[in-house]
């Protein structure tokens, strides 16, 4: 087996499905299956370009879930190649998932803030908990521009309203947009609602901790604010 082989699996495109002209989401069977834990990212590569990218699905699950967002040329390097391809498509994988954002069992409150594609480990880790076993209390908050962004809305509002303990919180930051006329939920920017929506100030910080993924303006900003005072973790990788 050559080095190459070690590292590397091929995987082929299953499914496809498109919300915007710029965001979709993609299920990848890889030849070998990959072991990752919740909230990790793996590494995706075409025409010898490589890019790290959140698994949305759980471990048990056989397909590889990945919610993508395309950076055009010249920023874009591999998110537009990617988004050319249909089903059937061949890309790699490297064999070993990688990354220490992952869901920190031993605190009983959980605050997870994100941004569009950012929701993608949570998605991940949300789906892997038996909430039959657990006595967890976890809010997920997803800021996005516009309503169709919102890619795991259906799923995350049922699996809230079948879990008391799981609070999904959607947020439009720009209401008045005409994209937007319909959207009834929360307004304004994810990193500036979060805060009283929980409570912070009488939160118990030893059981609590605050998650951060998505665009490095917001992440760093929930960082400056909450790190010093909570329990915190965050993942702002950003290549297009």
């Amino acid at each position: 087996m050559t080095e190459e082989n070690k590292r590397f699996t091929k995987g082929i495109i299953k499914k496809r499905e498109d919300l915007t002209n710029d965001l979709w989401k993609i299920w990848i069977e890889p030849e070998e299956k990959l072991n990752f834990v919740p909230g990790q990212y793996c590494t995706v590569g075409y025409n010898d370009i490589e890019r790290p990218y959140s698994i949305v699905s759980s471990p048990n699950e056989d397909l590889i879930e990945l919610f993508v967002e395309l950076v055009p040329k010249p920023l874009g390097n591999l998110t537009p190649l990617l988004y050319e391809l249909n089903i059937g498509s061949e890309i790699t994988l490297r064999k070993k998932p990688k990354g220490i954002f992952k869901f920190q069992s031993q605190f009983k409150n959980h605050i997870m803030v994100s941004t569009v594609t950012g929701v993608a480990p949570f998605v991940s880790m949300i789906r892997s908990l038996d909430f039959n076993q657990t006595d967890y209390n976890i809010w997920v908050f997803e800021g996005a521009s516009y309503v169709d962004e919102f890619g795991y809305l259906n799923e995350l509002t049922s699996i809230s309203q079948k879990n008391k303990k799981v609070y999904f919180i959607p947020t439009c930051s720009r209401p008045n947009d005409p994209k937007n006329t319909k959207w009834k939920g929360k307004i304004g920017r994810v990193n500036e609602i979060f805060n009283s929506i929980c409570n912070l100030e009488k939160a118990d910080k030893e059981n609590t901790i605050i998650y951060a993924c998505g665009h490095p303006d917001m992440v760093s900003d929930v960082s400056e604010k909450y790190s010093n005072k909570f329990n915190f973790i965050e993942e702002k990788f950003w290549k297009p």
